[in-house]
């Protein structure tokens, strides 16, 4: 991929990009530097301006711009980690979300009219936000994904992913019930339409050598979550496994399967502070984690790193994964001391 940052009439962004910036948090990944311009002397002020600390570059808005619906836990740590980047890159961080794509869609929008310096995105319905993409790309504004759409995101015309596979997390969930024994379960869906989601439960199918259905469930009523599930249950005793696609909906399925008189164990994808409880307690049998703190943290920091060196993580061509791993009674324990902290 051959991109170049954007022109900044206000803070003369032409520049040739001559050295790789180190930092500290991003360590971990490595990280392709285009070049674009011209101006040495400007790149070599910019990398001053970025050593280990908070950075003394220009000031940058960022947009970031989920799916969330309310009351999901997940996108607190989401938020964290894309906080904790913006801190340190000294970076203004405008987040919104919308669970209705459509309305998605016009929150991106938003940003474009507000002309900020990059958005981040999550796109768990991509079809819904192919325009409003395009349009981004027009105007000159850097666009990244994070936690959904790592099928996508090359389609859409998007510079960087930061998320896990969900088919890959999928097809691993499914082999670990291989692992225990199950032969029946049920995988519930608490949103129709999501890619994401659906890529999960199709994940878990194609390596699960029992039976599986989806149960489709509306996420934004838990009552209703915790008495469809319930419901399900008592009409099939067979049922040993609810699999669920989030911590409070796993949490929810555990009452379920209590109300119900059912012998079933409950494994997720998606961890927060209850949930490695319940975990360590053995009222929940696993999690998937794809480390939502470090989607948001990379996501914002990957602009940071774009607007001031030039940088593509993956080249620009590869999706950065953060999962999936395992959490269960063997390493909750060291699991649950950054849970309590909401990171994890």
């Amino acid at each position: 991929m051959d991109r170049s940052p954007r022109d900044r009439s206000s803070r003369s962004r032409s520049r040739s990009i001559t050295s790789a910036l180190a930092v500290a948090a991003a360590a971990a990944l490595v990280l392709a530097g285009c070049s674009s311009g011209s101006g040495g002397k400007k790149a070599e002020e910019s990398a001053d301006g970025a050593a280990a600390g908070k950075a003394s570059t220009p000031r940058m808005t960022v947009a970031l711009i989920t799916h969330q619906s309310p009351g999901d836990t997940f996108w607190d740590i989401v938020r964290k980690g894309a906080q904790s980047a913006a801190d340190k890159d000294n970076v203004e961080l405008v987040y919104s979300a919308d669970p209705n794509a459509g309305n998605q869609a016009s929150l991106v929008q938003n940003a474009i009219d507000q002309k900020v310096d990059g958005i981040a995105v999550t796109l768990a319905k991509p079809d819904a936000l192919k325009d409003v993409i395009s349009k981004a790309n027009a105007a000159g504004i850097p666009v990244v994904g994070l936690n959904s759409g790592v099928s996508e995101w090359k389609k859409l015309g998007l510079m960087e992913f930061f998320g896990q596979d969900e088919t890959v997390a999928g097809e691993a969930l499914g082999k670990r019930l291989n692992e225990s024994g199950a032969k029946n379960a049920v995988c519930v869906i608490q949103e129709q339409g999501n890619i994401g989601l659906t890529q999960r439960c199709d994940g878990v199918k194609k390596t699960f050598s029992g039976s599986i259905e989806t149960l489709y469930v509306n996420g934004t009523d838990m009552p209703s979550v915790q008495s469809t599930i319930t419901a399900k249950l008592k009409q099939d005793k067979a049922i040993d496994h609810v699999v669920t696609l989030g911590a409070p909906f796993a949490l929810t399925a555990v009452k379920s399967v209590s109300e119900a008189g059912s012998d079933a164990k409950v494994a997720t994808f998606d961890l927060n502070k209850q949930l490695t409880g319940a975990i360590s307690e053995g009222t929940i049998e696993f999690a998937v984690d794809q480390q939502p703190y470090l989607q948001g943290y990379l996501a914002i920091d990957s602009l940071w790193l774009y607007e001031n060196n030039g940088n593509y993580s993956g080249g620009g061509e590869q999706p950065v994964l953060t999962g999936p791993a395992f959490v269960d009674k063997s390493n909750v324990e060291q699991i649950a001391a950054f849970a309590a902290k909401g990171t994890r």
